[in-house]
């Protein structure tokens, strides 16, 4: 599975951004998407997935400011509300498919206070 991630960028505090992920297999065939992100001298971090059936998880700290979404055909989106400087991070998409994970390269948020 391959991934057009985008939608990153700078934005000041209390901004929003629009996360894309167009995986190159039909979204119906894959078992959980979602991403995950990654602050310099941090480990990964799950964000926010969503399965095939439509069941979302998120992470606490953005619970109610970010919503994760998808499309018929093959994109997930992440809408990023009320963004934080402590949301500045890499983020990756991802995928878990026929029991393999798969990364994108990632598209980078900023935002400044």
């Amino acid at each position: 599975v391959q991934f057009v991630e985008s939608g990153g960028g700078l934005v000041q505090a209390g901004g929003s951004l629009r996360l894309s992920c167009a995986a190159s297999v039909s979204i119906s065939s894959i078992d959980v998407m979602g991403w995950f992100r990654q602050a310099p001298g941090k480990q990964r971090e799950l964000v926010a997935r969503i399965t095939s059936r439509g069941n979302t998880d998120y992470v606490d700290s953005i619970q109610g400011r970010f919503t994760i979404s998808r499309d018929n055909k093959n994109t997930v989106y992440l809408q990023m509300n009320t963004l934080k400087p402590e949301d500045t991070a890499a983020y990756y998409c991802y995928a878990h498919y026929g029991g393999y994970d798969y990364w994108g390269q990632g598209t980078q948020v900023t935002v400044s206070s």
